[in-house]
């Protein structure tokens, strides 16, 4: 993944961009009689009236947005219909600050119109609205209409149904059916007020002044108590965003495993941060789940330690130095081997050709060592400007840390940017050509992604081969909410590729030395389920070891409310196979509001 920071605010400026041409145009007559909410909001995602004007359209205002690029108000027919699949509230855009109050009694005239969350590149589904907006108050102080009670119960199993092949796989046509689907009963329900109860946090308040809960609680739950993403098919139907319609320093400052309790309401609201959100204006009390963050065991004298880190776009300005020293000398107990990923060069994101991290590693190795670690010695390969992905000008690479007190590193030279490393046979064993070396770096494959970096290793007298990765992020596939289904994941192309290379090259490392210690490690971006993980194992010359943990255990990163593994270590055989070795995927950072990195580290020990 990008880093959560630099996705949202990439996705803003995307919004700013695309959000005056962000609505579907549909033909429709030129105007409407009056109408009521559930007329216009229908039974499909897509407003019958949507490019029609309609006029005094009644509702009890429900929720004031006073902020941001999409101010205006959130009504409610007091009077309801009988069909479930019709939603009785909708949001009224205004763009300027509107000029009522929750419990005014209004009439609106305006055209309706189904905008686009993003953009409609993104693939989201629509939010159904009425723009150009002229209210008339007809009286205030009115009771607001009883909030829907959103729990396990009404919530179905079921996610999502399968999109009209006919229309790409959209649902947007297809009739809502609120009984059977998740996504379903919460379009039916878009723009109404809702409410949830005692629900516990999944994924903590990040810097947007957001978090997520689960309705569910029993739903695929995480030891530590968040939800967690086991395959394609269990996206968690309970998880619901949760906004707030009141001041951001009112907000909850809440981790994994705390809850929101007593009652949270206000309407529901879709937005392309996540699909289907609780915008509160009434926040349940946070309560303290107590989460903590973890620690490792320390290797024995003859274990070797192998750690990935993701250290999110680490550059000498950042203020967070220390606390990733203090992570790697106290929570992963010092490594000896670390493979770091998301290292930028010495001034981060300026753009002036600069490629050396020198500093900022330096900067880093020097924290360690006040924070009573070893001082590690570091290899890496530097870029060339701007080729491999990440923040322009930051020149992200992977980098290897080892403690020289417990490993050695076997210097071979040839190792540059562009020179693809290769494997020997010296006295009957493997040998790479370089060390440090990458892997096929002109291939297409690495087109503006990081290329792997390999290196080898001596741990009491073996050689272990070691191969950082940061492959491809998911940067452009379609949320869990879009409007097409099943969700198009088009960044698997690439990783795929990414992952044939990979893998071909551990082959050529095992077709010469059967017993090779191989272990193949980074942000994968990918989940142990998933193609790429299948073609990186591909027919046993790797396996991804955080499958020796229970399911409750297997995550390293936390989004949208789904815990989900995209960092791994993957081994081969020979390591596999000594059935000795340890893995713990570290929880210090995505369960945790403040957070240094988006990424938990992870850890194998074992005896090579």
């Amino acid at each position: 993944m990008p880093s959560k920071k630099s996705a949202r605010l990439a996705a803003l400026t995307v919004a700013a961009v695309c959000s005056a041409a962000s609505t579907v145009a549909l033909s429709a007559p030129a105007h409407a009689d009056t109408v009521a909410i559930h007329d216009i909001q229908g039974t499909t995602r897509l407003s019958p009236y949507a490019g029609q004007a309609v006029t005094g359209v009644a509702g009890i205002v429900t929720g004031v947005r006073t902020y941001g690029s999409s101010r205006g108000f959130w009504i409610q027919d007091p009077n309801p219909d009988a069909d479930p699949a019709t939603s009785e509230g909708v949001f009224v855009f205004t763009s300027s600050t509107p000029k009522v109050a929750v419990g005014d009694s209004v009439t609106v005239t305006g055209t309706v119109s189904e905008f686009v969350p993003g953009g409609a590149s993104t693939g989201n589904q629509t939010v159904t609205e009425i723009t150009k907006p002229t209210v008339t108050v007809v009286s205030s102080g009115n009771a607001v209409p009883a909030a829907t009670v959103v729990n396990a119960k009404s919530v179905p199993a079921a996610y999502t149904p399968a999109g009209d092949t006919a229309a790409s796989n959209s649902i947007n046509a297809l009739t809502l059916r609120p009984a059977r689907y998740a996504l379903d009963y919460y379009e039916s329900l878009e723009g109404m007020n809702v409410q949830v109860a005692d629900a516990r946090v999944v994924t903590a308040t990040d810097p947007y002044t957001e978090l997520w809960v689960t309705v569910k609680p029993r739903e695929n739950t995480s030891r530590r108590g968040g939800a967690l993403y086991g395959s394609y098919t269990s996206q968690n139907t309970g998880r619901l965003q949760i906004q707030s319609l009141g001041a951001t320093a009112d907000f909850p400052v809440a981790n994994v495993g705390d809850s929101l309790t007593g009652v949270t309401a206000g309407p529901l609201d879709y937005n392309q941060f996540g699909g289907y959100t609780l915008v509160a204006n009434r926040l349940g009390a946070l309560k303290s789940g107590g989460l903590e963050r973890e620690t490792t065991q320390k290797q024995k004298k003859g274990e070797l330690a192998v750690a990935t880190y993701n250290v999110e776009n680490l550059d000498p300005s950042d203020a967070t130095f220390e606390e990733h020293a203090s992570a790697i000398v106290n929570n992963l107990k010092s490594p000896d081997i670390v493979s770091l990923e998301e290292i930028q060069d010495n001034n981060g994101a300026t753009n002036d050709g600069t490629v050396a991290a020198d500093v900022t590693v330096g900067k880093l190795i020097d924290a360690i060592v006040a924070a009573g670690g070893p001082k590690y010695d570091w290899r890496s390969i530097d870029p060339t400007n701007n080729t491999d992905g990440g923040e322009p000008g930051g020149n992200i690479r992977q980098v290897f840390l080892f403690n020289p007190e417990r490993v050695s590193f076997t210097d071979r030279a040839g190792g540059d940017a562009s020179t693809a490393v290769g494997v020997t046979k010296v006295h009957g064993k493997a040998q790479l050509t370089a060390s440090p070396g990458r892997i096929d770096p002109a291939d297409a494959a690495w087109a503006s992604s990081r290329k792997p970096l390999v290196g080898e290793f001596v741990f009491r007298g073996r050689t272990v081969f070691v191969i950082a990765n940061h492959f491809n992020s998911k940067g452009g596939d379609q949320g869990l909410t879009a409007q097409y289904q099943p969700v198009v994941r088009s960044s698997e192309t690439q990783r795929h590729q990414q992952a044939t290379l990979v893998n071909a090259f551990v082959k050529d490392i095992l077709d010469t030395q059967k017993n090779a210690d191989v272990i193949a490690l980074g942000d994968i971006n990918d989940f142990e389920f998933s193609g790429t993980a299948q073609l990186l194992e591909g027919d046993g010359e790797l396996w991804s070891a955080i499958k020796s943990l229970p399911k409750s255990e297997r995550y390293t990163y936390d989004y949208q409310g789904n815990q989900q593994v995209l960092d791994q270590i993957l081994v081969s055989p020979s390591i596999r196979r000594g059935c000795d070795f340890e893995y713990d995927s570290v929880h210090i950072n995505s369960e945790f509001h403040d957070q240094i990195s988006d990424h938990d580290p992870q850890v194998l020990r074992f005896q090579p």
